[in-house]
């Protein structure tokens, strides 16, 4: 993988002290009984994981809530699609992390068709209203997107291949993620334009570096939310690694081609 550009005694540091603003950050949610629900989406080998963990690391366990479905039984498969989520949302006082989410249809499913063009579309026409039926009802969505190259990705699947700790994150959707990268930057492209609302925005991730897209993204996590005693001078955010997603609007961010 890409040698980072910040050493690593900076960034344990700097992490340090956004992890200290996520644990304020938790205690309003509980104190106040809020729910915030955070997605993650992103090409394979983006560096899903290590974001998350980078956020939950030093959370609540019981308040805090990581989220990763595997593929839908042929039970789920007959259900309204949103079901299976529904079920994982946040209640009073606890934050959830989807890693990846309903966006799967938007994606992978696409993609690799294992949805049909009318599940596809069908999905695409109703995810903006069922977002917003979730903010409405007082949960708080924020979405990201980390985006890569093809080269980095190539580089860190090459790497999932060779570490023994990592054997688990291999699967045949992986095998694929190369050959149909132009497929994928073009599911991409449309989920963004379509379902980056007013309501729920997408926020894209450079991640090509990941401890810079680590601590670019907690600090706009906590830009984001609302809460007491927020120390605003460490929450730097680079606008080369954080862009901004318009809403109602086909103008991307520049995006890996």
């Amino acid at each position: 993988m890409s040698k980072s550009l910040i050493s690593e005694d900076t960034y344990e540091a700097d992490l340090r002290l956004l992890q200290i603003e996520l644990v304020k950050l938790q205690r309003h949610i509980i104190q106040k009984g809020k729910r915030l629900l955070v997605i993650f989406e992103g090409r394979d080998a983006a560096g899903k994981d290590g974001s998350i963990k980078s956020v939950t690391e030093n959370l609540s366990p019981r308040d805090t809530k990581v989220v990763a479905l595997a593929a839908p039984s042929s039970l789920e498969e007959r259900e309204w699609y949103f079901q299976r989520y529904v079920a994982q949302l946040p209640s009073t006082g606890e934050t959830v992390l989807f890693n990846r989410s309903w966006y799967n249809r938007a994606g992978v499913e696409k993609v690799m068709g294992f949805c049909t063009d009318d599940q596809y579309k069908l999905f695409m026409a109703t995810v903006n209203d069922f977002e917003s039926l979730l903010v409405r009802s007082n949960i708080q969505i924020i979405k990201y997107y980390l985006d890569i190259s093809k080269e980095e990705q190539a580089k860190r699947l090459k790497e999932r291949e060779k570490d023994p700790l990592k054997q688990w994150k291999i699967s045949p959707i992986d095998q694929k993620a190369q050959k149909m990268w132009n497929a994928y930057s073009k599911a991409r492209d449309k989920m963004l334009e379509q379902t980056s609302s007013s309501d729920a925005p997408w926020t894209v991730i450079s991640a090509n570096d990941k401890k810079i897209a680590h601590l670019n993204l907690i600090a706009d996590l906590l830009s984001r939310v609302d809460y007491p005693n927020k120390d605003k001078k460490i929450l730097k955010i680079d606008p080369n690694i954080v862009l901004g997603c318009p809403t109602n609007s086909k103008k991307l961010p520049k995006l890996s081609k």
